[in-house]
């Protein structure tokens, strides 16, 4: 099986005693490739430094909506400066967030249209996180979609309906863990409906961890399960929709096979 996991946080606390360990042994558990999202100008230098030191792992640099109250000025430039790093291969994770509200929701909107900017300037992918927010996100998103916009939907839980708004706009749709919970009849549906060339999954490591681990620190291998869940719910072999995800991954970030 191929396991690209398209969204995860391995520079957390909670990987600090055994993160070499980790990610030594994942290649052996068939993972083939990790994105590592950040959340501020200071934390996507510290991805980027993780992310030069081990072949498959890969950057998503952004400020994140619950961060955007403290962004300064010139953040975005520096963005822009991290963005060009060989090991960046999407502007994320990005996006709005209502159901926290840590940030004012007009400073979120602020600074999600202007990295959506950027990344059309950079002709780089978005990593997008929306939470509570599907309305203003598809307003924003049409409004900003002039043929250069591109990327993901991370963490996918909003209903068909939604899902179909964002495929109109051309972007990925990326499964998480909960898809293996038994009451999560929404992302389920999503998982069923959703284009296989559109399809995308991921951990969020070290959140959302799948069953039958539910609870527990997540990680990349643990994607193999949202994968045979997937496969379930559509009658196909996990081992096609490994590759499908995999493939996929690689076209959105433009990653080339090792």
């Amino acid at each position: 099986m191929r396991i690209f996991d398209s969204h995860a946080h391995l520079d957390s606390k909670r990987f600090d005693e055994d993160r070499q360990q980790l990610l030594l042994d994942l290649p052996a558990r068939e993972v083939t490739g990790v994105v590592n999202a950040s959340v501020n100008v200071e934390n996507a230098k510290a991805v980027l430094a993780l992310c030069e030191k081990t072949v498959y792992l890969y950057a998503a640099v952004g400020i994140y909506p619950h961060e955007t109250h403290l962004a300064k000025t010139g953040d975005l430039e520096k963005l822009e400066e991290l963005a060009n790093h060989p090991k960046a291969v999407a502007i994320g994770e990005i996006g709005l967030d209502y159901y926290w509200d840590q940030s004012p929701k007009e400073v979120q909107k602020k600074w999600f249209i202007d990295q959506l900017r950027l990344a059309k300037r950079l002709g780089m992918p978005v990593n997008i996180h929306c939470r509570d927010a599907h309305g203003d996100m598809v307003e924003i998103l049409k409004a900003e979609q002039d043929g250069r916009l591109k990327g993901i939907l991370h963490s996918f839980s909003g209903s068909v309906e939604v899902m179909e708004e964002y495929l109109k706009l051309g972007f990925y749709i990326s499964m998480p863990g909960t898809v293996t919970f038994k009451n999560a009849k929404k992302v389920k549906e999503a998982a069923i409906r959703v284009p296989l060339d559109r399809l995308l999954v991921e951990t969020d490591a070290p959140y959302q961890t799948p069953e039958p681990f539910r609870g527990k620190r997540n990680d990349p291998a643990k994607v193999r399960f949202i994968i045979q869940e997937i496969a379930r719910l559509r009658g196909l072999d996990p081992i096609e929709i490994g590759r499908i995800t995999d493939e996929n991954a690689r076209r959105i970030y433009g990653i080339e096979e090792e």
